[in-house]
């Protein structure tokens, strides 16, 4: 039948499909006041909520707790007496005196590579990828015809919401990890069409779990292919001066086909992005080329001043302390809760109750909130549709008492 009238059909697209599949789980988590929770001051992991209370968190992704360091609020403080709170510029037209002395030190974390600072992971993404994808950076050549983008199924949003402006470079292919001949099946298929693959993947899970990028590496470089890795949750955790965990599993060396991709917002204490290059003259085209770079200002000003005296902190030997603590910490919570929990064992600060339901999880969260612990309760999209996920973020500053607090109040876990 042949109608006038306007169709209501949402159009088939993956925001509508994602839209059309997600329960109203976190709205309602935000109405029970299990996440969204306004925070009035802290001091460790304990904050004041807006209402007066107290209580512990397990959400803030600091796993060192280094954003409450003398030295880096001290930073902060002189930069803002020295510079107001904002310099609102192009970097390219003129740049804080902390923005050069960040790259030096940054270089010296991650082996004498060239490393570009940017004010966010997801602006590292949206000036990096599309270069690499049109052969513009010298270290990394491109096939002549072109990139085949392989986005592993798990890598962050912030990577996989790009896909409609990668497709206009070259094709965009999924994989997963859990299938052993995902990869595989793209990289044969790459080869037929004379075309780089280019994987998409995280170094530590937000969500848990960690990708052996070692291995995805190798199996690149037998395909003519580059690695390009967020290790957003992993900078900081790993290594004698902190460069993290995507880093050190390369014990050689950042490998000549790896792109390492960090935030400076996570377990470094302060704010922004950074991407390690090959050479100077993919320094070069990045600073012509990359949007947020010549059409973006730099990292707030007191911020980028405590970037400076984290990654001073990072070369001195106190990061190296912290993460004993950490792991000290991640090793007790195994402990008291079985290894049952997802990454429990691993390289990881990042711990996961898995519940079959959503409605098993929010039980979980309600029990967790009012014993005074907050944790981030997670649905679709972020893990599989019709489950849910208690994700515990740990900390170097996180106490043995509140460890066990937080366990006890999760109750049973079924692995």
């Amino acid at each position: 039948m042949i109608t006038d009238e306007p169709s209501t059909a949402r159009p088939a697209n993956w925001v509508a499909a994602r839209i059309d599949r997600t329960t109203d789980a976190l709205d309602r988590a935000f109405d029970e006041e299990l996440t969204g929770h306004v925070i009035a001051g802290r001091a460790g992991k304990e904050v004041e909520l807006a209402d007066g209370s107290r209580a512990v968190e397990f959400v803030s992704c600091s796993y060192l707790g280094l954003e409450e360091h003398p030295e880096l609020v001290a930073a902060a403080q002189d930069a803002l007496g020295r510079f107001g709170v904002h310099f609102s510029s192009s970097r390219n037209r003129m740049r804080p005196v902390y923005l050069g002395q960040l790259e030096e030190l940054l270089g010296e974390i991650y082996g004498g590579r060239p490393v570009v600072p940017f004010t966010s992971v997801g602006n590292v993404h949206l000036g990096v990828l599309p270069l690499l994808g049109s052969g513009a950076l010298p270290g990394h050549p491109i096939a002549g015809d072109g990139p085949v983008f392989l986005m592993e199924k798990t890598a962050h949003a912030s990577m996989q919401v790009l896909r409609g402006l990668l497709e206009q470079i070259g094709p965009v292919r999924r994989f997963d990890l859990a299938d052993p001949q995902s990869l595989e099946v793209r990289l044969v298929e790459a080869r037929k069409q004379g075309r780089t693959p280019v994987a998409l993947v995280d170094g530590v899970g937000s969500m848990g779990g960690l990708i052996d990028v070692r291995a995805l590496a190798r199996s690149l470089e037998e395909a003519g292919g580059l690695l390009y890795v967020d290790d957003a949750h992993g900078v900081s955790i790993d290594g004698p001066h902190g460069a993290g965990y995507a880093y050190e599993a390369f014990t050689d060396g950042l490998p000549g086909n790896v792109v390492l991709v960090g935030s400076l917002s996570k377990a470094f204490g302060g704010a922004g992005g950074f991407v390690v290059l090959p050479g100077e003259d993919d320094v070069r085209v990045l600073r012509k080329f990359a949007n947020p770079l010549v059409f973006g200002h730099s990292i707030m000003l007191p911020l980028l001043a405590a970037d400076v005296a984290s990654a001073r902190l990072h070369l001195n030997g106190e990061v190296a302390r912290l993460q004993e603590q950490l792991w000290s910490n991640a090793a007790l919570f195994d402990k008291l809760t079985d290894g049952r929990l997802v990454s429990a064992g691993q390289r990881s600060p990042v711990r996961g109750a898995h519940f079959a339901t959503e409605q098993a999880a929010f039980e979980a969260a309600r029990r967790l909130r009012s014993a005074g612990v907050l944790v981030l309760p997670a649905f679709f999209p972020t893990v599989a549709k019709g489950t849910g996920l208690i994700r515990f973020a740990l900390s170097a500053l996180h106490e043995p008492a509140q460890l066990t607090a937080a366990v006890e109040a999760l109750g049973p876990i079924t692995p």
